[in-house]
């Protein structure tokens, strides 16, 4: 039988599911609830069918995550039969972190130690998560099936090699693994895939009029008013706007867009130039050297 390029793609990231959960001990799949991390739970979700996924979604929750996401989350959790489990890093909550003022400490803290603490609070030892190789230089050196040491670290210079998709399931005393189902999709692919097996999404993705600041070229949607961190001058202004990417509200910005379907914008995708990940700007600095702490 003749396999289309997606349902090649497809049936490789099942393949690697199954081939994981029965590896593991304690599967887990991480949900951000952005766009890739749907996807690769509705491909979980098809993979087990007519079972219940055999693993919960995990999301860790930053306290600064849009409404319109966590209201998806939940949604999609219910509608797919996955267990959810959210986790805060209650500490960081106490010292009353905020993205845009603390940056990479409140990343490290919000983000990758509440990760941490979660992946140890149930001892998940196979963890699957959305990422995908074109997504940024770092993603790129990342294996399908990435080791991670008892600190939850990660080496890039200790990866094993994936010959003929052969993956190395094993794991050494205190050792977990990271695993990326859709390494081998494009942001393309994913919009394909959302579009042609009618993927539920959150509406961030999609064109309409929102509360926008513009800073220094870069479109910021006021999701909580109460707790923006305002300039001298400054007022929100309604603008049609869409997410590529999906992060920490203050520190996430927006694209203007009229697209406001799957297909409108599959096709603005195509005409894009510049990374999905430029809205992200907490990444700037290193994401190789967050992803060597334990960020996903």
């Amino acid at each position: 039988m003749s396999l289309s390029h997606l349902d090649r793609l497809e049936a490789e990231a099942i393949h690697i599911l199954r081939d994981g959960v029965a590896e593991a001990e304690r599967p887990a799949l991480l949900f951000s609830g952005g766009k890739d991390s749907t996807v690769l739970a509705h491909v979980a979700a098809r993979a087990f069918y007519p079972a219940a996924p055999p693993l919960p979604l995990v999301h860790v929750d930053s306290t600064f995550e849009f409404a319109d996401l966590l209201a998806f989350r939940d949604t999609f959790a219910a509608a797919f039969d996955f267990r959810l489990m959210v986790h805060v890093n209650e500490e960081g909550r106490r010292l009353a972190l905020h993205p845009e003022r603390d940056g990479a400490h409140y990343t490290r803290v919000m983000r990758t130690e509440a990760l941490k603490q979660a992946l140890d609070a149930h001892r998940f030892d196979v963890v699957f998560g959305g990422a995908r190789r074109d997504e940024e230089k770092t993603r790129a050196k990342e294996r399908i099936v990435s080791v991670r040491n008892a600190q939850h670290g990660w080496d890039p210079r200790k990866q094993r090699p994936e010959l003929w998709s052969n993956y190395n399931w094993r794991r050494g005393a205190g050792e977990t693994l990271r695993v990326f189902p859709l390494s081998n999709w494009t942001e393309d692919d994913i919009w394909t895939y959302i579009c042609t097996r009618r993927v539920p999404l959150a509406p961030l993705y999609f064109a309409a009029p929102r509360p926008v600041v513009a800073r220094q070229g870069a479109l910021i949607v006021v999701d909580d008013p109460a707790r923006m961190i305002w300039r001298t001058g400054e007022t929100a202004a309604q603008r049609q706007v869409r997410f590529r990417t999906l992060g920490c509200w203050p520190v996430t910005a927006a694209i203007e867009s009229a697209a406001a379907s799957a297909e409108a914008i599959i096709a603005e995708t195509r005409a894009a130039r510049l990374s999905e990940r430029q809205g992200r700007i907490s990444d700037q600095g290193s994401l190789e050297a967050l992803k060597r702490e334990g960020y996903f």
